[in-house]
């Protein structure tokens, strides 16, 4: 080979590798970008769940209080309701139990009247005397 064929094949193989340069730093470039989004990408997806994290902390310190809440309530009723067994109501506040309006008020008065009438077999003074007490004390809080 002539030293001006080794010139044109050496001068190609330099055009050549300058071409794989050239392609090289491209691909370089191009991965170095998506890298850049990648990682872009990531730290938003990361805020997001950062966010939503402390979003489930607030959540949960709220339904731990609520729930603190509700068992307090739930002993309060629990406490009062041991407060008045049957034992220590009055005969009169036993027999009209349940009574939640004026209407289920009246019907309970009249058949307890029905019942307990001293006309009757089974009728007694005191009894009549304590439901009319207790149906007038009812009467004026129901509505």
């Amino acid at each position: 080979m002539t030293l001006i064929e080794e010139r044109r094949e050496f001068e190609e193989e330099k055009r050549l590798f300058d071409i794989e340069k050239k392609d090289f730093y491209r691909r370089v470039e191009i991965e170095d970008r998506r890298l850049e989004q990648e990682k872009s990408l990531f730290e938003m997806k990361f805020k997001i769940l950062e966010e939503e994290l402390v979003k489930l902390a607030a959540e949960k310190a709220e339904i731990e209080k609520k729930k603190a809440f509700y068992d307090m309530v739930g002993e309060f009723q629990a406490r009062n309701h041991r407060q008045l067994t049957d034992s220590q109501m009055s005969p009169g506040e036993m027999l009209f139990r349940g009574v939640a309006n004026q209407q289920s008020l009246k019907k309970r008065y009249k058949d307890l009247l029905k019942i307990f009438h001293p006309d009757n077999i089974d009728g007694d003074n005191l009894v009549i005397l304590e439901i009319n007490k207790q149906y007038d004390y009812l009467s004026q809080y129901l509505v």
